[in-house]
């Protein structure tokens, strides 16, 4: 792990040295700047300096230890959600303590029919909608980053760190202690944060960022103090500054989680004969605190064998699908790793995906058997997030994975080391700043991956933001740049990959080598952002992505080879408005081209969303895409270009009641071209459940139908000449998707996650590419008629999985984890009905894999 071996020394080094920024005078002259030619709101109330405890509180919910009776109160809470600085339906009181260990927290709830409170029970980190308390706590006061904490009624405990001041990452996790109470005044919370978990500059007199932020479920509501303004940029740069913590010991953050790991299930022989085996092992898991602000992470042989399977999906595009990230070691503290280039639809391209560290072996399918691993087995990896008194945070993480073989020991994936850096400068007290991120995949190929398989990649980048006009405007701007190399071979295929294909035909702005060793490319992107302000929001994009950029060894990119701009208005009332409790309209526009100068695709659409007075939600819109001729330049996979046909999509979507105990929701849409050939819609229905306080899921069922006049069929050589084929595809997809939690302490619980997946096609009317860029159908293809019919497909999966957690003692748990897998897949089958299809599923032997891990915490 040479990056973290390197980092350390530099990292303690400037820490040391670093003194601390005066971050509470140069928030209040920004602060001043940002308020200019702005009517000022009231003068705020005297923000209470937080009382030092003697004697530490139980922690019991109860508040009847002396520290509260003597801490001064917090009254001045104020509703934002449905209103914006409205009046609070009830009265809340907070009060904060402190000793040299530990940060206490007491917050009254004022009911008066606490029997109507809105109380769910659920495992750590459980969401459901309950009634709760967010305490906050900016403990660097940097305006930027904070820690939350949440606890509800019923004693769930979740935690969170949010980043760029309202980026929020639910993913981190500490080791604290928190208790509930409902009483005939409503309910209490009380929690006792270690200092240790935070992170800060010891300054002899500290100031930490305190939010406190109340929810009223059965009413809909929100209150906080200080008063969260929606209509105003960020989160935490309006958390409240409060003095006064004096004499904190720089914290030594220590914990230890050593873990095993025994496993039975099916482990199949090289030739598929179905088998079960036994397989065990151990590893740990390690925090180290480096100095106070700059925290060391480690895994040794980690295993993630309770972490939920992803989603079925069939792709039958280009380009490769995105998973999101699962495993709690690389979600823990991602924030600071972020350097996203583009985001849709929660996939994120950018120079780090960790979904890389792990993966799938990439030669499986020519060196492998049924008996080969499914996954890259990761030896150790390690990470060193902080942040210095000077607003630099750092981020540096290194991992190694073992050499994966197949049949014959041939290498289905080498030893590969992956190592990423990532520092983010703030200036000017937070309202700007400055990034760098440096990324490398090393390889250690040999005979059988080296022609393969790109040796060594190297990837960078800059970035800068700034806000100005009152904090309501920001510019982003980013420039990356990416190097691979590796053998003639495996860079030419690199080349022809569907990210470059520089081969394809008609594309004179590339340059194909077949003799290159290594490749190289950039990116920049630049954005312009109407953040807060009024009840409008917007933003507006440029980028241009060069043909060679290439950053899918440690990243994640599905095309190069691209230049185009958007834009997005978003209107939102920041208080309720005829029937709405909160409402909001979007616009949307797009455009984007190779850098040819082909245009690619083209379109806009107009879109709403609005929650009713009697808490039921709706959301729906209209689109059009390539209304301005465009054309695909990867659908023939390295063959012409083709001509996209003009399209009108629709969508809409309604969600009931989530305060009652079953919230239905349904919802649909579809699509076509406007030539009539070719259509698309899907549907929906579901349903939130809650049984009581300790029961709660939900269960959808989806079916969709796909009607595709020019879908890729293959690519075929005939006589020589490559022909690029097409069918007409008639495909149906269905799925139900069931997940259920039964919680039965806080510490105890039950959850189950069930999902059948099928999708079958019919292929009709083979084609091959004539005259690709022709809007005429009958001149862009003629019959392909040298092999035959076309054949169809029948996809079908099963995946579940059902997990005990049991944490016997704070920070420390045991899983006991059942997974099933079914597949049921098969090339022109018989039958093309998704009912059979759901039926030759569970006929099929299932791979049952059963779990016990046990972790111990050990720290201080």
């Amino acid at each position: 792990m040479r990056f973290v071996s390197l980092i350390i020394p530099f990292v303690a080094l400037t820490a040391a040295s670093a003194q601390p920024a005066p971050v509470v005078a140069t928030t209040a002259v920004s602060a001043r700047r940002a308020n200019a030619g702005r009517t000022p709101d009231p003068a705020p109330a005297p923000v209470p300096s937080p009382e030092r405890a003697h004697r530490a509180p139980r922690i019991d919910g109860r508040g009847d230890d002396e520290i509260w009776r003597t801490a001064r109160p917090i009254t001045e809470f104020r509703q934002w959600e449905p209103v914006e600085d409205g009046d609070p339906s009830f009265r809340t009181e907070a009060r904060v303590a402190y000793d040299s260990r530990n940060l206490y927290v007491l917050v009254r709830n004022f009911d008066p029919h606490p029997d109507s409170l809105l109380s769910v029970l659920q495992r750590r980190d459980g969401m459901a909608l309950s009634d709760d308390i967010i305490l906050g706590v900016d403990s660097y006061n940097d305006k930027r980053t904070g820690y939350m904490f949440r606890l509800t009624p019923a004693g769930t405990m979740s935690d969170g760190y949010v980043f760029n001041d309202g980026e929020e990452d639910w993913g981190w996790n500490a080791v604290w202690e928190g208790a509930a109470q409902i009483d005939s005044l409503g309910w209490t919370a009380e929690y006792r944060i270690p200092l240790s978990q935070l992170r800060y500059v010891p300054s002899g007199d500290n100031t930490f960022g305190i939010l406190l932020m109340r929810r009223i479920a059965r009413r809909g509501e929100r209150v906080s103090w200080p008063l969260f303004r929606k209509s105003r940029t960020g989160m935490v740069s309006q958390w409240s500054s409060m003095p006064g913590f004096t004499s904190l010991s720089a914290p030594r953050r220590m914990e230890i989680l050593p873990y095993t790991v025994a496993r039975y299930g099916a482990s199949p022989l090289g030739d598929g004969t179905p088998r079960n085996a036994t397989h065990s092992q151990i590893g740990a898991d390690m925090k180290v605190g480096l100095t106070s602000n700059i925290t060391l992470d480690a895994a040794v042989n980690p295993d993630f064998g309770q972490v939920e399977a992803d989603p079925g999906v069939l792709n039958l595009s280009a380009f490769e699908q995105f998973f999101a990230e699962r495993r709690p070691f690389f979600l823990e503290g991602s924030g600071i790793f972020r350097y996203d280039i583009d985001c849709n639809d929660g996939s994120c391209t950018g120079l780090f995906y960790s979904r890389r560290i792990g993966r799938a072996p990439q030669l499986r399918n020519q060196f492998g058997d049924a008996a080969s691993p499914l996954q890259s087995r990761i030896l150790g990896a390690a990470k060193v997030t902080g942040r210095l008194g000077n607003g630099l945070s750092i981020g540096v993480m290194d991992a190694v994975t073992e050499r994966e073989a197949g049949t014959q020991l041939r290498t289905i994936e080498p030893q590969t080391n992956y190592a990423v850096m990532r520092l983010q400068q703030d200036l000017a007290g937070g309202n700007s700043g400055v990034g760098f991120m440096l990324t490398n995949t090393a390889r250690q190929t040999d005979q059988w991956t080296r022609n393969v398989l790109r040796g060594n990649a190297w990837t960078g980048g800059f970035d800068a933001r700034h806000r100005f006009a009152g904090n309501r405007w920001q510019v982003n701007a980013q420039l990356a740049g990416s190097q691979v190399s590796g053998t003639a071979q495996a860079i030419a295929l690199t080349q022809r990959s569907n990210v470059h294909l520089f081969q394809r035909s008609g594309a004179d702005h590339l340059d194909y080598d077949s003799t290159r060793t290594s490749l190289s490319g950039w990116m920049t992107q630049a954005s312009l952002n109407k953040q807060g302000g009024g009840i409008t929001r917007m933003s507006s994009s440029i980028w241009y992505i060069a043909p060679g950029f290439e950053i899918n060894d440690v990243g994640f990119r599905t095309r190069s080879d691209e230049t185009g701009a958007s834009f997005w208005m978003q209107l939102r009332p920041v208080k309720p408005v005829g029937f709405f409790r909160q409402a909001n309209v979007n616009f949307n526009a797009w455009g984007t081209a190779n850098t040819g100068g082909m245009i690619l695709n083209n379109g806009g659409n107009v879109n709403g969303w609005g929650e009713f007075r009697n808490f039921w939600s709706a959301n729906g819109g209209i689109g059009f895409n390539d209304l301005i001729t465009a054309y695909s330049d990867r659908n023939a996979r390295g063959g012409p270009a083709i001509y996209m046909p003009r399209r009108m999509n629709t969508w809409w979507n309604v969600n009931g009641d989530n305060r009652r105990d079953i919230a239905p929701n349904f919802g649909g849409g579809g699509g076509r071209r406007l030539d009539g050939l070719g259509s698309n819609w899907n549907a929906y229905v579901g349903a939130r459940v809650r049984v009581g306080s300790q029961f709660n899921g939900n269960v959808s069922f989806s079916y969709s139908r796909n009607i595709d006049d020019q879908q890729w069929y293959g690519n075929y050589v005939d006589n020589g000449v490559t022909a690029f084929t097409f069918g007409r595809l008639y495909q149906s997809t269905s799925s139900m998707t069931m997940r259920m939690n039964y919680t039965i302490t806080p510490t105890l619980s039950f959850e189950s996650y069930l999902q059948p997946f099928v999708s079958t096609g019919r292929y009709t009317d083979w084609r091959t590419l004539q005259d690709g860029r022709s809007s005429n159908r009958d001149e862009r293809f003629r019959p392909y008629t040298l092999r035959g019919n076309p054949d169809g497909f029948r996809f079908g999966q099963l995946r579940t999985n059902n997990v005990v957690r049991w944490e016997y003692r704070p920070g420390s748990v045991l899983f006991f984890v059942w997974t099933q897998g079914r597949d049921a897949s098969e090339a022109n089958p018989e039958q093309y009905g998704v009912g059979s299809s759901y039926s030759n599923i569970f006929s099929r032997r299932p791979d049952n894999v059963f779990l016990i891990k046990a972790s111990y915490w050990l720290g201080r």
